[in-house]
């Protein structure tokens, strides 16, 4: 549901993230729906936001684009509209021609900021369905994700990308940190960022301390964003498997080119 303001809209629901690497064979039908863009979601019942994003290189955080990754976050009404999504044509479509993918349903518990001048609430109970009482269940704890994104000052985006590879590679090699990919809506500008996490003092140790405490902090104080937003979510449902981040970053480090990649979709001003 939205939620409005005078000032500021405020959406709540069941985000879902959705993550591919398309084989080669269908690196066309893949830029075909980046191309397409949320347009292509418009009609998927329950549906309350969307962005459809690429990645960069093996679903790293540079700036060396890929031509194979690709990342869906959307948020529903319901999680029974969520869940009904992710056993769509659509989803089925892109887990059929993918060589590495994986969904999360999940639930949000924090968040702070902005994305297209909408904010983000938390999650309510009515909204979860069967998950009502995940917080509370008699399950190991849930695994946490993070979720960040940006819109970057053109005038301050080298500034903002000098700080930026020993944040991200801090992420990568953090402990508790079981899946971390880069995306974005357009080159350089408008930047996003979602991991996982064994647990919250894992992710605070990240957030709090060393390259990413600094890149954070440089950021703030030189007004690098125009736009910013954070959300802490609690992980509902995962289905599918994506390189682990150690692993992700051996694949950058060792991998030569993959290709000439399509040029990048202007995405709209910061």
């Amino acid at each position: 549901m939205a939620t409005a303001n005078p000032d500021l809209i405020t959406l709540s629901g069941v985000v879902v993230v959705v993550l591919v690497n398309t084989l080669r064979e269908h690196q066309a039908w893949a830029w075909m729906r980046l191309v397409q863009g949320p347009g292509a979601l418009k009609d998927t019942p329950g549906l309350i936001f969307a962005k459809v994003m690429g990645s960069g290189h093996e679903g790293g955080f540079g700036l060396r684009p890929s031509a194979t990754h690709q990342g869906l976050i959307t948020v529903f009404d319901h999680a029974d509209q969520a869940r009904a999504f992710l056993a769509s044509p659509l989803v089925n479509t892109y887990q059929e021609r993918a060589a590495d993918f994986w969904t999360g349903m999940l639930e949000v518990v924090s968040a702070r900021g902005q994305w297209d001048g909408q904010a983000w609430g938390t999650t309510p109970a009515t909204q979860l369905g069967s998950h009502a009482c995940a917080a509370n269940d008699a399950e190991p704890p849930r695994p946490l994700a993070a979720l960040t994104r940006a819109s970057i000052r053109p005038a301050k985006a080298m500034a903002f990308w000098r700080n930026a590879p020993a944040a991200q590679n801090a992420m990568q090699h953090a402990k508790g940190c079981s899946l971390a990919v880069g995306l974005g809506e357009a080159p350089l500008i408008r930047q996003c960022t979602f991991s996982l996490w064994d647990d919250t003092p894992s992710m605070l140790a990240y957030a709090h301390q060393g390259a990413h405490q600094a890149a954070i902090e440089a950021a703030y104080r030189h007004h690098y964003f125009s736009e910013s937003m954070f959300v802490r979510m609690r992980l509902l449902e995962q289905q599918g498997q994506w390189p682990s981040p150690a692993s992700q970053a051996a694949a950058q480090a060792a991998s030569p080119p993959e290709g000439p990649p399509p040029p990048l979709m202007p995405g709209p001003p910061p």
